[in-house]
């Protein structure tokens, strides 16, 4: 185990509930509050998608390698059946609603703006995607930054 990973493992994760319990910082069609990434996720949503993933599996997963997968399945039409089991994870991360409706049919009909949405929300929850889960980690783990507790999800069915 490394440095870092064995700092977070004694302090706890980073990917806690660190925004306002419940409520999605943004809405899912709010694509254009990040025109960049907006503009990465319309031209390559593998990029964006890998991105997110790396966090939210917290480094186990790297962003080239759920991009790969997304990239193929996307071939296929099947991409919402992987991309939403992550929308999935991050809200109970995050004490999220299914909103506008359940996660699959989010991914089925607004993949491109569920991913955006779902890139947004880790930013403002205080991770930068685009860096990776190392240099998040990294930065979670500096001396004089505390790491939130990690809030276990509430019951789900």
């Amino acid at each position: 185990m490394s440095e870092v990973n064995a700092k977070l493992a004694m302090t706890g994760t980073p990917l806690a509930n660190t925004g306002v319990p419940g409520q999605w910082t943004t809405g899912l069609c709010d694509c254009c509050e990040d025109s960049s990434n907006c503009c990465v996720t319309c031209c390559c949503p593998c990029v964006t998608f890998g991105r997110n993933v790396e966090i939210i599996d917290q480094g186990t997963t790297s962003c080239a390698h759920a991009g790969a997968i997304y990239y193929c399945l996307a071939h296929i039409g099947w991409a919402c059946i992987y991309t939403c089991t992550y929308r999935t994870k991050l809200r109970a991360y995050f004490s999220l609603p299914e909103d506008p409706c359940g996660d699959c049919l989010v991914h089925f009909c607004c993949l491109p703006c569920a991913v955006c949405q779902e890139y947004r929300e880790l930013k403002n929850r205080g991770f930068d995607p685009s860096q990776g889960w190392l240099a998040n980690a990294q930065k979670w783990g500096q001396a004089g930054l505390t790491v939130p507790p990690t809030i276990t999800p509430g019951m789900t069915r």
